[in-house]
């Protein structure tokens, strides 16, 4: 009886979790794009992991409310594997990167089977704040050069940042050419994602903000070829690039750095923090979930992890549990796994229907949403909002965020998780 009951609910509640889904996938569907270029990978990767995420998670997963696709934390990682295993050639380290990720897939599906779901609770919870800051910043450090409509910014998170004055000077003083058009669009996309909160309309509210930009965006193009007299001034290659046949162009992965350390430690790196973005994400977004239903963590890792596997054959980035689109998703009343199925249904109709639309989307539209992500993820209120909890707290965050910006990630979650030791060991002493 209470099979049926549950059933019923279910069928009754399918279209509001279409709703949602919906919502979702209209966030999706940009930042998708931008998650893959910022990473170095093709566009497309990050659909296919949203697609292949939404579908398997939504019929193994072990949560309620949670949307999974490619993720903010996983851009500095992948960006890192693809740079190092390809020598210089991007595509190649793609193909070498998209085989990390199918061992990554793999590893998370046997840490679920070993229920390692509880070891997100070993984590110090200002390490991991500091190291979402640090990809916060490697973000933005990356993507506001790519707003500006400069492609080619490279160096370390340290040497982009220092790039950036010289960025805007390089910007201002070159009006009239296709680059200042580029950055120009970026710079309004940029505005657009400050400000949509505090327009209050509800019906200009129904479409996120991401996808105001990619609506006004590919409606210039069109304005320029339809009405204007003018040519439409950006150059076509900081336009998005995608197959022009998008179901038949999938990526293979390329296993002949198996065995070579940079193999290993893109691998190491790619399963950690791809583990610590979804439990995070998984516990958060359970603490939304208005019915206060509790995921089956390490259930939910093994349909992560075996999500990743496939995506990563297909030519798809890893698949994690995203909180701001599953917050989205509780905000627009999705109440079980079928809102992200549906998210995942709707991004598939947009790249079969619209694929020559969205080719006509400015790279720097994209960038700017990455770079109001980046922001968001290292904002200085939540520098204040770790020291409101004390000193040391703040040191242990500040100490994973220099090691992680001026090393790498895993030796900032390592030297955040040693000052966490020493600092106890000194509280206890001196207690």
């Amino acid at each position: 009886m209470g099979k049926r009951k549950h059933f019923k609910t279910f069928l009754s509640e399918i279209p509001q979790n279409i709703f949602a889904g919906f919502v979702v996938s209209l966030i999706a569907l940009p930042l998708g794009f931008g998650l893959a270029l910022a990473s170095g990978a093709p566009p497309i990767s990050g659909i296919i992991a949203a697609v292949v995420g939404g579908t398997v998670v939504s019929i193994l997963g072990g949560s309620n409310v949670t949307i999974t696709g490619p993720g903010n934390g996983l851009v500095v990682v992948v960006l890192a594997a693809i740079t190092t295993l390809g020598a210089g050639d991007m595509h190649q380290g793609y193909l070498y990167t998209l085989a990390a990720i199918v061992i990554s897939g793999i590893i998370m599906v046997i840490l679920g089977f070993l229920r390692m779901g509880a070891l997100g609770d070993y984590f110090p919870s200002s390490a991991i704040q500091g190291m979402l800051a640090a990809i916060g910043i490697g973000i933005f450090a990356k993507q506001i050069h790519v707003m500006l409509g400069n492609l080619s910014a490279k160096g370390s998170i340290v040497d982009l940042i220092l790039q950036i004055p010289t960025g805007i000077f390089d910007f201002i003083k070159t009006p009239d050419t296709s680059i200042f058009y580029a950055g120009l669009v970026g710079i309004i996309s940029l505005l657009i994602m400050i400000f949509y909160s505090k327009i209050r309309n509800k019906y200009f509210q129904l479409i996120p903000a991401p996808m105001w930009i990619v609506v006004l965006s590919v409606g210039m193009y069109y304005y320029f070829d339809l009405f204007s007299i003018l040519e439409y001034p950006i150059d076509k290659s900081l336009l998005i690039e995608l197959p022009d046949d998008v179901l038949s162009n999938f990526a293979f992965p390329d296993f002949g750095k198996i065995y070579e350390f940079e193999f290993i430690n893109a691998v190491i790196s790619i399963t950690l923090i791809a583990s610590i973005e979804s439990l995070l994400s998984i516990k958060a977004v359970d603490k939304l979930d208005t019915l206060k239903r509790r995921s089956n963590v390490n259930k939910d890792i093994r349909a992560l992890g075996l999500a990743t596997v496939i995506s990563g054959f297909l030519g798809g980035l890893n698949v994690v549990t995203v909180i701001a689109r599953s917050s989205v998703n509780v905000n627009n009343k999705g109440s079980n796994r079928s809102a992200n199925f549906f998210h995942a249904s709707f991004l598939v109709f947009f790249i079969l229907i619209f694929a020559s639309e969205l080719r006509k989307i400015p790279l720097p539209a994209l960038a700017a949403i990455l770079v109001y992500t980046g922001y968001k993820l290292a904002s200085p209120e939540n520098i204040v909002k770790v020291f409101k909890i004390g000193k040391e707290q703040l040191i242990i965050f500040l100490v994973t965020l220099l090691t992680t910006i001026t090393t790498n990630l895993i030796t900032g979650i390592l030297a955040g998780i040693f000052i966490t030791f020493i600092i106890h060991i000194i509280i206890k002493k001196n207690s």
